[in-house]
C-alpha cells in the first residue's frame, strides 16, 4: 500500500520524508486554507519536496472552468493531480485531462457506482471517503470492498485511494480490504509506528544495556 500525506503544512510534510513512508500529497481547500498561504505557492513548494503526485483540487462547478482550472493547476509542476468532484461534469473533466495526459483524483466517492463512473472516465484515482460513511453508520469499508471487487472485474487501472482516514484500524482495514494507498493525517501516519509493548521492550533493553557500562561508539 503506498502511503499520502493529508496536509498542506510543509513542516509536517519535510519531517515525514526521511522516513520513505511519504509516497504523494494530498490537498484540499480546507487544508490550503488552514495554511494561511497562496494556494498556488503552497503546491508548488509540495511539489518541489517529491516525485510523487500531489492532489490540488479544482473550486470551478462547471465542466469547462474545470478543465480550465485542471490544466493551469498541471502547469504548476509534472506531479500535480488534479482534483475533481464526483459529479457529472467533474466526470466530463476527468474524461478530458486525462485525455491530454493530465494525472486525476476524483474525490468525494460514497458509493460503487460512483466508483464506477470514474474509472471509465480514466480516472488516476478515486477516493472513498470512508470516515464520513462511518458518520452516518455506513460501513466505509464495505465501499473499499465493493470498489476492489469492481475494479479487478474489468481490469480498471483506477487506483483506490481511501481518503478521509481518522484511526490506525482504518489504514489496517483499508490495507486489508486491497485500497492501493491510504490517504492520512500526518498524526496518523506517526501514530502507526506506536505500540505499548515495543515501548516497554525497549525500555527494559536499555536498561539492561546501561548496567554494562558499555558504549557502542
Amino acid at each position: 500500500m503506498k502511503f499520502f500525506v493529508d496536509t498542506a503544512d510543509i513542516a509536517e510534510i519535510k519531517a515525514l520524508l526521511p522516513s520513505g513512508l511519504v509516497d504523494g500529497v494530498t490537498t484540499n481547500p480546507s487544508l490550503i486554507m488552514k495554511s494561511g498561504r497562496d494556494f498556488r505557492e503552497v503546491v508548488a513548494e509540495i511539489c518541489g519536496l517529491l516525485d510523487g503526485p500531489v492532489s490540488a483540487e479544482v473550486t470551478a462547478l462547471e465542466a469547462d472552468k474545470m478543465i480550465s482550472e485542471g490544466e493551469s493547476l498541471a502547469g504548476i509542476a509534472d506531479n500535480v493531480c488534479v482534483k475533481l468532484p464526483l459529479t457529472m461534469d467533474g466526470l466530463i473533466a476527468c474524461k478530458a485531462l486525462t485525455g491530454n495526459g493530465i494525472k486525476t483524483n476524483v474525490t468525494l466517492c460514497f458509493s460503487a457506482n460512483q466508483a464506477l463512473l470514474a474509472a471509465k472516465a480514466g480516472a488516476t484515482f478515486i477516493s472513498p471517503f470512508i470516515g464520513r460513511l462511518d458518520d452516518i453508520n455506513i460501513d466505509g469499508m464495505d465501499l473499499i470492498r465493493e470498489i476492489r471487487v469492481i475494479y479487478d472485474n474489468y481490469d480498471f487501472r483506477t487506483e483506490i485511494l481511501a481518503a478521509s482516514i481518522r484511526s490506525a484500524n482504518h489504514v489496517k482495514e483499508a490495507a486489508l480490504t486491497g485500497a492501493d494507498v491510504a490517504t492520512v493525517p500526518p498524526s496518523v501516519l506517526k501514530g502507526l509506528a506506536n505500540h505499548p509493548l515495543t515501548d516497554k521492550g525497549l525500555k527494559a533493553f536499555l536498561d539492561d544495556w546501561a548496567k554494562t557500562g558499555q558504549k557502542i561508539i
